[in-house]
């Protein structure tokens, strides 16, 4: 096996609540379909972003998604004309959450099956890239296999999200999970990345997103000029949490994209 570079330009994306962002910052943002979906005017962003189909809370709400592949497919298109920049898009995968799988019903390995079998269909309509979903090291590396019996090479794509680990990011299994998949060549995308798991395995990834920022101001005190209860849904306090993660990633020998 090829030894993986000990660092790397890692493309961030600031997750956000607030569409209206996306016509603000020119920084790279994560955006829900679950947001943007409820407006009939959309902005127009001013830089890149990309888009989270929103499968967690879909899933948690209903046990199924209950969105159908044809209405996130024209919705997908909509926001890439309306909005535009929009750099890639989550297909309608399926979590491997242990309170997921409570919630539908159905094994790990059938929610490896729909996940891949919703980006075969989805692709070609969008700019919807595969996702690896699973719990251990050995779930993922079967759902490696799954997409290798489609005729997919993950190698081959621009970029591979994974799944199912935001909630435990920052732990020694998924940091194992993800050297294990980079080795190959496998562009991987960290969904929901904190502070600790980019130190623990930032250079094996080529982008990662996050809203880190909006769970810590929810504990911490508004910023003094803040008027507001809480900065949770602060562009400023976003920003200053952003450029934080900058400076503690240079300290680490990994260079953010931001």
């Amino acid at each position: 096996m090829c030894p993986l570079p000990r660092g790397r330009t890692v493309k961030f994306y600031l997750g956000t609540h607030e569409t209206a962002w996306l016509k603000r910052f020119q920084v790279p943002l994560f955006v829900s379909h679950r947001r943007l979906r409820r407006h009939k005017r959309l902005p127009v962003a001013v830089g890149g972003w990309a888009l989270d189909s929103g499968g967690y809370s879909e899933l948690d709400l209903y046990g199924r998604w209950r969105t159908t592949e044809p209405e996130y497919i024209e919705a997908v298109a909509r926001y890439s004309e309306e909005i535009g920049n929009l750099a890639w898009a989550a297909p309608m995968d399926w979590m491997c959450e242990p309170s997921i799988l409570a919630k539908t019903g159905l094994t790990i390995r059938e929610h490896q099956e729909r996940t891949v079998s919703n980006y075969l269909r989805l692709r070609g309509h969008g700019p919807f890239i595969p996702v690896l979903q699973g719990w251990t090291l050995g779930d993922y590396e079967r759902c490696v296999e799954l997409y290798e019996t489609a005729g997919v090479d993950l190698t081959d794509q621009a970029l591979v999200g994974v799944g199912s680990v935001c909630r435990r990011q920052s732990t020694v299994e998924i940091g194992l999970i993800m050297r294990t998949l980079a080795v190959p060549g496998i562009r991987l995308h960290g969904f929901g990345v904190k502070t600790k798991g980019l130190a623990r395995y930032g250079t094996v990834l080529t982008s990662a997103d996050s809203m880190a920022w909006s769970s810590a101001a929810r504990r911490d005190p508004p910023l003094p000029g803040c008027t507001h209860q809480s900065c949770q849904n602060c562009s400023r306090y976003a920003m200053q949490w952003r450029h934080g993660l900058l400076a503690k990633s240079e300290s680490r020998q990994l260079e953010l994209a931001l």
